[in-house]
């Protein structure tokens, strides 16, 4: 059996503790790309220095936005259904790979970002260079965006596998998300942090929302 083979089974059969999740997690392609991105220009900042309060300013303005972008990316991108524009079918990597992911939640390989999508968004954020036209605060911004992209990486890893909650902020996170993936997509579509969900009403009580026979597929014949 191979080392993937080894793992998927692995998720699916044996508990986990906090220690042996990181060694299975950083064992994968995306995991360790964000993390050599996120090195990378932690290490690039530290060095350009010149700091001022846009090094603050910069990088919490996107984590106020987190929520928000996490949410319109689950809704309209993730969740996208296949169509046909002007007679060519339009069915995002994204979308497929995430339908798959319902389809089979404890996949292991599934849970993570594309390689190709994953390279986009680090290759789109030095886009933040043309923006500020200033190395400290686009270095900043970027060191931000990457580890929000490691922490919803960790977080929605974690929550597809085989390890418990023994918190309490956790156990919310995650019993939320398996609420997206058991009881009815078209809610719970936070995964790091749930404000957007609270806020635009897609946090209902779980008692108040009927399982959804669409959990699974999406609403969509092929998953992948």
């Amino acid at each position: 059996m191979g080392d993937t083979e080894g793992n998927e089974t692995t998720v699916r059969n044996e508990a986990w503790d906090l220690r042996r999740a990181a060694g299975v997690f950083l064992g994968h392609a995306s995991p360790r790309v964000i993390v050599v991105a996120l090195g990378a220009t932690a290490v690039a900042r530290l060095v350009v220095a010149r700091w001022s309060w846009w090094d603050l300013l910069a990088p919490g303005a996107i984590l106020a936005a987190q929520p928000f972008t996490e949410w319109l990316i689950h809704v309209f991108l993730l969740h996208f259904k296949p169509r046909r524009v002007a007679g060519m079918k339009v069915d995002p990597l994204v979308a497929r790979k995430h339908r798959a992911h319902h389809l089979d939640p404890k996949d292991q390989l599934l849970v993570f970002i594309p390689l190709p999508a994953l390279a986009g968004l680090i290759l789109g954020s030095a886009l933040i260079w043309l923006v500020t036209s200033s190395a400290p605060i686009a270095l900043s911004a970027m060191t931000a965006i990457y580890l929000i992209l490691l922490v919803y990486e960790w977080t929605h890893f974690l929550i597809h596998s085989t390890y418990r909650p023994r918190h309490a902020l956790y156990r919310y996170v995650w019993r939320a998300h398996r609420n997206h993936h058991y009881r009815n997509e078209r809610y719970w579509f936070g995964v790091t942090v749930h404000l957007a969900d609270h806020l635009l009403g897609t946090f209902p009580n779980r008692a108040d929302v009927e399982v959804s026979p669409t959990a699974r597929t999406l609403g969509v014949g092929q998953a992948a």
